[in-house]
């Protein structure tokens, strides 16, 4: 009986293995590797940030009429307005009327309670996303989950060194896959589980949490 039992956790086991490696092998064929040509237009733009080209293309789609207003969220406390602005210095009039700033949100779950929050003071219900290729399941997963009345719309931003074509070949890329990979996967089960967002939403930062030019 108790052999019967350890052949069972083993098989158990060996089971969610291939499960987790089929997922993650399915979740990397699932990104995106361009970007999409400019969306129709929509309410609200909102950009997680996480590095300069996320903000920069956000800021030319607000550009392009595709948003009325735009939300960067997930600001780092030290960074200051001026310094945002930077990214794109010649759409500063864009900039100056239409970009609202988030400094309260220190992971992908508060950016989407900002999200939230902002889309609703302004009457938003169909927004535009920028944030990385890699981390958008998990931030639509997120913000579908903060804001069911919403619809959201991917603007994927795929960095040039990112090749996911060949992401086996480079452990860097590896690494950040796997690694964005669990935490997809933790935050599915801990929507579909019901587990409270409010210690997450306060976690200590992540990386992306930081806005600077890092690719």
């Amino acid at each position: 009986m108790l052999r019967l039992a350890r052949n069972l956790t083993v098989t158990a086991c060996l089971l969610a293995a291939v499960g987790l490696a089929a997922g993650f092998f399915l979740f990397v064929q699932s990104l995106a590797r361009t970007e999409p040509p400019p969306t129709a237009k929509v309410e609200g733009i909102v950009a997680l940030t996480g590095g300069a080209e996320r903000i920069a293309d956000a800021m030319e789609l607000l550009s392009r009429g595709k948003g009325e207003r735009l939300l960067i969220t997930g600001v780092n406390a030290r960074t200051t307005r001026d310094s945002v602005g930077k990214q794109r210095p010649d759409l500063k009039s864009f900039f100056d009327c239409c970009v609202d700033l988030d400094y309260q949100a220190l992971n992908t779950i508060g950016n989407a309670e900002q999200t939230r929050n902002w889309a609703r003071q302004h009457g938003f219900r169909r927004l535009l996303v920028v944030t990385s290729t890699y981390h958008m399941p998990r931030t639509l997963a997120e913000l579908s989950h903060a804001m069911p009345e919403g619809e959201f719309l991917p603007h994927p931003v795929v960095a040039d060194k990112l090749d996911l074509d060949g992401w086996w070949r480079e452990p860097g890329i590896v690494r950040l896959l796997a690694v964005e990979y669990v935490k997809f996967v933790a935050a599915m089960a801990r929507i579909g589980l019901g587990v409270p967002d409010s210690a997450m939403a306060s976690s200590p930062p992540r990386r992306e949490a930081t806005l600077a030019a890092r690719r």
